[in-house]
């Protein structure tokens, strides 16, 4: 799509040649690893969303999860939050340790842009962050009606893990990351100037989140 947007009439299969000549290689995805602390006795939501992420329009689904990315100086963990609309990241944060405040603080900016109608689905998986009481009061005072995936089925959140996998293979495992700054700076470029601005999706016909939003308003 890039190739013919520039006025480069080639198909898949000639690029896939010129790749073999020159010996490049997609960076491919790693096998997933479950990473939730679902091991508590906090209140668990139903899965309202029950495994459909279409959206027919903006603020009607949202979902959120948690990852993390390795540095020299240690973690650093990501919580993030899609619009299942557009898939566009409407909210995020880090941190060096995996509290139920960096959930809070993805929570806060994603309401701060959007200001999403009473009765929004906010969807996420059974981790401790987003079963506390003090996240849920969040949702609560948003207006935001919670839903959790199955226990252990990380397919029930598949379009957040859909972004962790694409920013780890397009930009977290391409480097090194000597300080966790420098990864920050790094996330934020990544979700800001190009995930949600340029990136392609299939799901959206080819278009980026924000042009795809542009298009439907």
């Amino acid at each position: 799509m890039e190739l013919k947007e520039a006025g480069l009439d080639v198909g898949e299969r000639r690029v896939g040649r010129l790749m073999r000549i020159n010996s490049l290689k997609p960076v491919r995805t790693r096998k997933h690893k479950v990473t939730t602390d679902s091991h508590h006795r906090l209140g668990v939501a139903a899965n309202w969303l029950d495994g459909d992420f279409a959206a027919d329009a903006p603020n009607r689904k949202w979902a959120g999860d948690i990852t993390y990315i390795w540095t020299s100086e240690g973690w650093l963990y990501l919580a993030v939050i899609l619009d299942l609309h557009s898939r566009r990241v409407v909210g995020w944060a880090v941190s060096d340790r995996m509290k139920k405040d960096l959930a809070i603080r993805a929570l806060d900016m994603a309401v701060r842009l959007r200001r999403p109608p009473e009765g929004c689905i906010f969807h996420s998986d059974r981790g401790s962050p987003y079963c506390s009481y003090d996240y849920q009061k969040k949702l609560q005072a948003y207006g935001l009606r919670p839903s959790m995936s199955g226990k252990g089925n990380c397919y029930d959140n598949s379009a957040v893990e859909t972004f962790f996998k694409s920013l780890k293979a397009e930009l977290i495992w391409r480097q090194s990351w000597p300080t966790r700054r420098q990864a920050e700076t790094a996330i934020f470029q990544y979700i800001n100037g190009f995930y949600n601005t340029r990136r392609r999706h299939s799901y959206l016909g080819g278009i980026s989140p924000l042009a795809f939003e542009a298009k439907v308003a």
